[in-house]
């Protein structure tokens, strides 16, 4: 369902309204809330890398061996090909993911002298690493502002009426100015959370919803009245 029109302050208010609701539904900072292990930020950027196509789950079950055998940029882009594809094997899509990590490792040891960058500008240009992925190293790992746009948060925002853009990227510059800076990446996660557990691509669980009475897209909603007989359009009597 499209969204209603309104005012650009009454969607602003609408959104601070669903961030502050979700806070506290589901409590803590991005790093809190992230379900990905990791200890450094260069760890969480290869933990994301892997979780394309893959889950939470599974990347946290390969990532051990692979921190522990390569804990760093310089160690990871050092290393044989075939022994990380052995150890990332089950996240799917292993060749590609491989030559992803240890493409991103080299080119923060040789680029970045082994440190992960924290501006955008610079993470978008590391092998594998896109908007979503950056966006969530800058949230979670560095406290720094980032709206990570998955599908559950694609689905969500259209949903909830804060957007009506199709395109991640367009979606993350559209609902970015609605809340502050430092909610971004929390209310992100948060969206996922909500569409994993109420908000469901199927079926949503509207009536357990504490968004129901301001989401347009609610079934709970009150349908519109219909137009007057004399409306342009109205079917005759």
């Amino acid at each position: 369902m499209a969204p209603r029109r309104e005012s650009a302050r009454a969607r602003k208010e609408r959104a601070e309204t669903i961030a502050s609701r979700l806070a506290a539904e589901y409590p803590g900072t991005a790093r809190e809330l992230c379900a990905l292990h990791y200890d450094t930020p260069f760890q969480l950027l290869v933990a994301t890398i892997l979780s394309a196509q893959s889950t939470d789950v599974r990347v946290n079950i390969v990532t051990p061996d692979l921190f522990a055998a390569y804990p760093d940029p310089a160690s990871l882009a050092a290393a044989d090909p075939e022994r990380v594809e052995h150890l990332i094997r089950s996240t799917g899509f292993f060749r590609a993911k491989t030559k992803s990590v240890m493409g991103m490792a080299a080119a923060v040891v040789e680029r970045f002298d082994g440190e992960v960058p924290t501006a955008m500008e610079d993470l978008v240009t590391l092998p594998g690493v896109g908007r979503k992925t950056a966006n969530v190293l800058r949230s979670v790992a560095f406290d720094l502002p980032g709206f990570p746009v998955d599908t559950h948060v694609l689905r969500l925002t259209r949903r909830l009426g804060l957007t009506t853009e199709t395109d991640p990227v367009k979606v993350e510059f559209a609902v970015g100015p609605l809340v502050s800076e430092d909610e971004l990446g929390g209310l992100s996660l948060r969206l996922i959370l909500h569409g994993r557990a109420v908000c469901l691509a199927r079926r949503p669980r509207c009536a357990d919803c504490m968004l129901n009475d301001i989401c347009p897209s609610s079934i709970l909603q009150p349908p519109r009245r219909p137009r007057s007989a004399g409306a342009k359009g109205a079917l005759p009597s």
